[in-house]
């Protein structure tokens, strides 16, 4: 192998161009023999530097959206024989709540009570196959607890009656404090003031950020710059529907921190940069969300960001905007839903469909638990 390559018959051989020396997140855990979960906690947590580097999408000058790639010096580094890929490793190492009671001596039970109490916050989760969110901890935040002396009489002896009058009335701050922590590295990695901007915005409800910020292009602006879901799950899976609340915000005052966050945010986004708006008669590719885009679909087909192909034409049916659709087909009644109730997720107008009735599958199935697995952040019941 020379390394050396041609771009097309006859053209002259040259040097192979240094694409290899920055790798997708994909490649750079093959490399490091790293799981994808692994690295991506890696990313979020700061352990694995990262750069960026605007996608090659149809989108105009200015609207591509930033790929985060692993320069190869990193890898290098990471490779050193300074131990430093071992250190990486025992850094990401994560526990359940039963292997994180074993660590501490403590019953499984005790763990679940100081999480749900916010001593121990969740550094990642994962849905098992009886459709229940179990939540995962860092091991070596455990350990530091555990070492922590002022922690010895929550590990020994009985709680407070302050924590146990939490307890008993159903406080659960894992959820919130596993938002704050995602919050915190989304604010790290984010480039600009509008995508710091878009952080909590894509942690509230839609009629929270309408509430805030006014304009719809600005909210279409920042549903197109909300940060991917935390994890892998397909859209429409039964795991996604499972962890779909844990994504918004439901505690009144996290509600509030974060709306003011992102009325400040959004103020010092629009100093920095006017919001970039369509010329007329032109349409941004975006990319929706099937909860919480921050942006209703009529919000976005009147800003003028829609999205292309069926999809687009369904949602911008249901919503009246400004996309042409194609007339019914053969058979179908003109007042016949047109599907678009599965591509959005939600009633018409926009709006999520009211809390703990919109999978009941998944919320009858999540009673079926194995004995001593954590259960979802919701239910005061699970453990």
């Amino acid at each position: 192998m020379t390394g050396k390559t041609s771009t097309g018959p006859g053209a002259p051989t040259e040097q192979r161009p240094a694409l290899s020396a920055r790798l997708t997140l994909s490649r750079a855990a093959r490399e490091l023999g790293l799981k994808r979960g692994e690295i991506d906690l890696a990313v979020r947590l700061g352990r694995i530097r990262t750069v960026t580097e605007p996608s090659q999408g149809p989108e105009p000058p200015g609207m591509a959206r930033a790929r985060r790639r692993v320069d190869r010096t990193e890898i290098d580094r990471l490779r050193a024989p300074d131990g430093s890929f071992e250190a990486l490793r025992e850094s990401l190492r994560t526990v359940s709540a039963p292997q994180g009671a074993a660590e501490l001596g403590i019953t499984t039970v005790r763990f679940t009570k100081l999480a749900r109490l916010g001593l121990l916050a969740p550094a990642t989760y994962y849905v098992n196959r009886y459709r229940t969110v179990v939540w995962q901890y860092l091991a070596e935040e455990v350990k530091s607890f555990a070492a922590d002396e002022g922690h010895e009489s929550l590990l020994t002896h009985r709680l407070p009656e302050r924590m146990r009058t939490q307890l008993n009335g159903g406080a659960d701050l894992r959820a919130r404090n596993w938002r704050g922590r995602h919050a915190g590295s989304l604010m790290r990695l984010a480039e600009d003031a509008w995508s710091r901007a878009a952080v909590p915005a894509s942690l509230l409800e839609e009629d929270e950020v309408a509430d805030v910020v006014r304009d719809p292009h600005e909210r279409a602006y920042l549903a197109w710059l909300s940060p991917e879901r935390p994890d892998a799950y397909p859209p429409d899976s039964l795991a996604a529907q499972a962890v779909d609340d844990l994504l918004k915000a439901d505690d009144p005052e996290e509600i509030a921190w974060l709306r003011a966050s992102l009325s400040l945010g959004v103020a010092e986004a629009r100093k920095t940069q006017p919001v970039p708006r369509p010329a007329p008669g032109m349409q941004f590719h975006r990319r929706w969300h099937d909860e919480g885009s921050g942006a209703s679909a009529a919000e976005a087909g009147s800003a003028g960001w829609s999205e292309p192909g069926a999809a687009g034409q369904a949602r911008a049916k249901l919503a009246g905007g400004a996309t042409q659709v194609e007339p019914p087909g053969e058979g179908t009644a003109p007042d016949e839903p047109t599907g678009a109730d599965e591509l959005t997720g939600r009633p018409p107008g926009g709006r999520r469909r009211p809390r703990g009735r919109r999978w009941p599958i998944g919320r009858l199935r999540r009673g079926r638990r194995r004995p001593g697995e954590e259960g979802s952040g919701r239910s005061p019941s699970l453990t």
